[in-house]
């Protein structure tokens, strides 16, 4: 959103580089084919090649998605864990180590639900241990 007038215009009505001012327009040089004048088997086996690829991508992205699910609860986890321990040696209030062991375990489960590739509720559960460990540092 450039502020342009042609800024916002969907890619089908925006000028084509072939089409800008001061290139050629030829159409006899190469005719365009009509989708019917194309081979079926030909666009079949386009078809199933994208699928296939389309397939392969969105599988990368969800195996992507269950590590950072799982590794972001496990490290929240860690943190969690490692922040209540060092509580309880204090003299901190017993809600402050028992908040922050509760957001740890809220995360684990997020690591739980991130492995099984649960990744939206792994990504609230991360949130909602966070804020329950948010607690435990406000009551400190």
């Amino acid at each position: 959103m450039s502020g342009r007038p042609d800024s916002d215009l969907t890619p089908d009505t925006q000028t084509s580089p072939d089409t800008a001012e001061g290139a050629p327009e030829t159409t006899e040089d190469a005719p365009e084919r009509a989708p019917e004048d194309a081979p079926e088997d030909l666009s079949e086996a386009d078809d199933q090649h994208d699928d296939e690829h389309d397939g392969d991508l969105l599988e990368e992205q969800a195996r992507r998605a269950r590590w950072a699910a799982a590794g972001t609860g496990i490290v929240l986890a860690l943190a969690g864990t490692a922040a209540a321990l060092l509580r309880v040696s204090g003299t901190a209030p017993a809600l402050v180590p028992v908040a922050y062991a509760c957001g740890a375990a809220v995360c684990a489960l997020a690591a739980v639900l991130g492995a099984r590739g649960r990744t939206r509720r792994a990504l609230w559960a991360a949130v909602a241990g966070v804020m329950i460990m948010a607690l435990g540092d406000q009551f400190d």
